[in-house]
């Protein structure tokens, strides 16, 4: 079982900047708000009002985490996880209600969530929540980011390496540094000053060429078109 210690904890952070949740609540006021917060932790947010809209969404999209609210029209959050469980048992969930029945409580806890939260919403508790998911996908299979020619990156264990024969590819501590930091803000450009100020934060001045170094090649290493480089702003990272 891995431990939500410092380190793996700013693993899962990473691995969040690359999930997609399934969120559902009812409560307009509320929904919104909630998502607007997940919209600061994870990749993308699906926000619906009712079960029967999660269908097509569920279809046609990857989604890693899914949140529900208990109460909601027509068909129950708990009648809801409970046909996802007969498709995807390890699929991590996130449970949302305003009460604490005890009756509540024991149907939730026949449904293996990664946790049962009680409304109002603290933002702390919810990011705990998001990083045990994150633990939950880890403990069922390892996270991968995967780039072209064939070349994934083990978010969890810093590995690089080819999919095909699955060889290691090395890469220095200042290379996974800056890979990890491409990752983590994979929906944006990043400009030269921001990388030199976060990827060398433990230096007070560092050259242009030293940033041209390892960009080079940490380039060759994840494949040349995987870090575009967009001219007179800075770089963004493309995944497969």
């Amino acid at each position: 079982m891995v431990t939500l210690d410092k380190n793996n904890k700013n693993s899962f952070k990473i691995m969040l900047k690359h999930l997609n949740v399934l969120y559902i609540e009812d409560e307009k006021n509320i929904r919104e708000n909630i998502a607007k917060t997940l919209e600061l932790l994870v990749n993308r947010v699906f926000s619906l009002e009712k079960v029967e809209d999660a269908v097509e969404i569920l279809d046609k999209n990857r989604i890693d985490i899914i949140i529900s609210d208990i109460n909601l029209p027509k068909i129950s959050g708990i009648d809801f996880i409970k046909k996802i469980r007969e498709m995807d048992c390890y699929i991590p969930v996130i449970l949302l209600t305003a009460y604490t029945e005890k009756n509540y409580l024991l149907e939730a806890t026949k449904l293996k969530l990664v946790d049962y939260l009680i409304k109002p919403i603290d933002f702390n508790i919810l990011n705990e929540a998001l990083l045990k998911a994150s633990q939950e996908i880890i403990n069922n299979a390892k996270y991968i980011v995967d780039f072209e020619e064939n070349i994934s990156y083990n978010v969890m264990h810093k590995k690089l390496y080819t999919k095909n024969d699955n060889i290691e590819i090395d890469l220095t501590a200042k290379e996974i540094d800056l890979l990890e930091y491409f990752i983590q803000n994979n929906q944006r450009v990043i400009s030269h000053e921001e990388i030199k100020t976060e990827v060398w934060h433990d230096n007070f001045e560092v050259t242009d060429s030293a940033l041209k170094n390892v960009l080079n090649k940490l380039r060759k290493k994840v494949g040349k078109n995987t870090i575009n480089n967009i001219s007179g702003v800075g770089f963004r990272i493309q995944f497969t």
